[in-house]
C-alpha cells in the first residue's frame, strides 16, 4: 500500500490505476460488518435486494412473508455503543389494502428514480408501487407464479417490465399503459430468471427450467440466439485499446476506400474497351454463403432451438459491467460464463459450489467484475471471474443464502438468506488502513495509528485521484 502512496505522489501510478488498487484491495477484505447492522422487518426468507441506481442509497428488500422494505443505508436510524444501526423507513405486508397475498419473489427500484419500485409475487401479480404514498399505481395480472423481474437501466425509449414466470412465455409489462407489450415464447418450461442487456436497451436475456439461455431483440419476433454449452471458446477475449480500436477502424475505412477506387477504376477501363456492361441498378446482389446462417432469427434451426446451457433449470443470470460476459447458476450446482458476442462458453471451472435447485438465486459481481458473488447454501462465495478460484468464504447466515448485491458506492455487500437476516459485509477497519475524503475536487488522503509509516505522523496527500469512498478513520 505505501508503495502505492509514494508511487501516486511521485507521479509514477496514474489516479484510476491507484483506484482501483484501493477497492480491489478493499474488496478483499470483506467481513461481517461489526458497525453496522440492518434490523430485518421480515418474518420469512429474504429473496430479494437492490439498491436504486441514481442515489445508491436506499436499499429495497423483498422477502417470502409477502413484505417489501425500503432502508437509507446512509444515515443510521439509531446507534447502540459502536453498531450503527439502520431501521427500514417503511414497509409493505399482507396488511395493505393492496398487498401481496404470497411470498414476494423480486423487488426493483424503477431505473431513472426512486419514486417508484416493483415487486412481484407467487400470488401472480406484479405491483407497481408509489415509494411517497405506499400506494399500487398499476397492478399486472400474470397467468403464473412471478420468479423474477427486471427493468432496463439503459431504456430511454420503454418502461417495460421483464417478468419470469411459472408460464413457458415471458411477458413484458409496459407501466405507461398499465397492459402487456410482448409476449416472448420459446421456454419449454418456465423462466426463473430474466437480465437485461448492458449494452442495449433492446436485448433480453432469459433463462428458463427447461435448461435453455435465451437472447430476445424485443423489437422483433423469436429469439435470436440459444445458448449452447457444447459451444465453447477457452478463456477470455483479449480487450482491445480506444487507441488499437481506432487504428483498426482507421485502416479498415482506409483499405475500402482503396479497394473501391480499384474497381471504379477497373469498371471504367473495361467500360472503355467495350467488353463490360453497366451494371443494372434493378439487379441486385446474391446474398454470401455464410449469411443464411445470420438469418436463422427468428426461425432457427431445430437442433439450435433445443441447445441447452445447463443440466437442469437457470436460477441465475448476471451480465457483467462492460456487458461482454454473462454469468450463469444452474440447479447442476454450476456456475458459468458465457462470452456475449459468440455465445461460447469460456470453460471457467469455478470451484466446488453448492447451489439452491428450487428457487431463483441473485448473483453478484465486484465493481471492476473481478470477482463474483454466489450463495452457496449458508454461504457466500466470492470467486476470481476468468480463473474461476475461490478467493473468499464469507460464513454468518443460519441458513441457506438467497440473494446477494454488492454496492459499487458504499463498497459493502449486503445478503439475505432464509434465517430473515439482511447481513452487511465491510472492508475491515484497521487503524493502518487507508482513508479519504472528499474535500472539493481533490481527494485529502490522510495515514493515521501506523507505526511503519514512511510518511510524517497525520500528513496529508493532495492526491487528485476520483473519488473513493472509503471508511472514515479509527479514532
Amino acid at each position: 500500500m505505501w508503495k502505492d502512496i509514494r508511487d501516486r505522489e511521485a507521479g509514477k501510478l496514474r489516479p484510476n490505476s491507484f483506484a482501483n488498487r484501493v477497492k480491489s484491495d478493499r474488496v478483499s477484505s470483506l467481513q461481517l460488518s461489526n458497525h453496522k447492522d440492518i434490523v430485518s422487518p421480515h418474518r420469512g426468507s429474504v429473496n430479494s435486494l437492490q439498491v436504486d441506481l441514481t442515489e445508491g442509497r436506499y436499499l429495497l428488500s423483498g422477502a417470502s412473508d409477502a413484505s417489501a422494505a425500503v432502508f437509507d443505508i446512509q444515515r443510521a436510524s439509531h446507534s447502540e455503543g459502536l453498531i450503527a444501526k439502520y431501521q427500514c423507513l417503511f414497509a409493505v405486508d399482507k396488511q395493505h389494502e393492496h398487498g401481496h397475498k404470497y411470498a414476494i419473489s423480486s423487488a426493483i427500484w424503477y431505473p431513472i428514480d426512486t419514486g417508484l419500485f416493483v415487486t412481484g409475487s407467487y400470488d401472480h401479480h406484479i405491483n407497481v408501487w408509489d415509494t411517497n404514498t405506499t400506494q399500487v399505481v398499476v397492478n399486472f395480472k400474470l397467468p403464473g407464479k412471478v420468479y423474477r423481474t427486471a427493468m432496463s437501466s439503459l431504456a430511454t425509449s420503454h418502461m417495460l417490465i421483464a417478468a419470469g414466470t411459472e408460464d413457458v412465455q415471458v411477458r413484458l409489462c409496459d407501466i405507461s399503459s398499465g397492459a402487456f407489450s410482448h409476449t416472448l415464447s420459446g421456454h419449454r418450461d418456465g423462466v426463473m430468471s430474466v437480465e437485461w442487456s448492458a449494452s442495449s436497451e433492446w436485448v433480453l436475456i432469459t433463462g428458463g427450467c427447461d435448461g435453455a439461455i435465451r437472447f430476445w431483440d424485443i423489437r422483433r419476433a423469436g429469439c435470436f440466439r440459444v445458448l449452447d454449452q457444447s459451444q465453447s471458446q477457452l478463456g477470455r477475449r483479449p480487450p482491445i485499446s480506444g487507441w488499437t480500436a481506432n487504428k483498426l477502424s482507421t485502416s479498415k475505412s482506409h483499405l475500402a476506400s482503396q479497394g473501391s477506387n480499384m474497381k471504379s477504376r477497373i469498371l471504367h477501363k473495361k467500360l472503355a474497351n467495350g467488353n463490360a456492361t453497366k451494371p443494372s441498378s434493378t439487379t441486385g446482389k446474391l446474398p454470401a454463403k455464410g449469411s443464411t446462417r445470420q438469418r436463422l432469427h427468428p426461425g432457427l434451426l431445430s437442433s439450435q432451438d433445443r441447445a441447452v446451457s445447463h443440466y437442469g433449470a437457470v436460477t441465475g443470470l448476471k451480465v457483467t459491467g462492460d456487458g461482454m460476459y454473462l454469468l450463469s447458476a444452474g440447479s447442476d450446482s454450476r456456475l458459468k460464463l458465457w462470452d456475449v458476442e459468440s455465445g461460447c462458453n469460456t470453460l471457467v471451472n469455478y470451484e466446488t459450489v453448492r447451489l439452491h435447485t428450487n428457487k431463483p438465486l441473485q448473483l453478484a459481481t465486484s465493481q471492476d467484475s473481478a470477482l463474483v458473488f454466489a450463495p452457496c447454501m449458508a454461504n457466500i462465495k466470492a470467486f476470481d471471474m476468468w480463473t474461476g478460484k475461490a478467493s473468499l468464504t464469507l460464513s454468518g447466515h443460519y441458513e441457506a443464502v438467497n440473494c446477494c448485491l454488492y454496492s459499487f458506492q458504499d463498497q459493502e455487500l449486503y445478503t439475505g438468506g432464509n434465517d430473515r437476516q439482511i447481513l452487511v459485509w465491510s472492508p475491515s477497519r484497521d487503524s493502518t488502513e487507508l482513508w479519504t475524503r472528499r474535500i472539493g475536487n481533490p481527494v485529502q488522503t490522510k495515514i493515521t495509528g501506523a507505526t511503519d509509516c514512511p510518511l510524517p505522523q497525520g500528513r496529508s496527500v493532495s492526491t487528485l485521484m476520483p473519488s473513493i469512498k472509503l471508511c472514515p478513520p479509527c479514532t
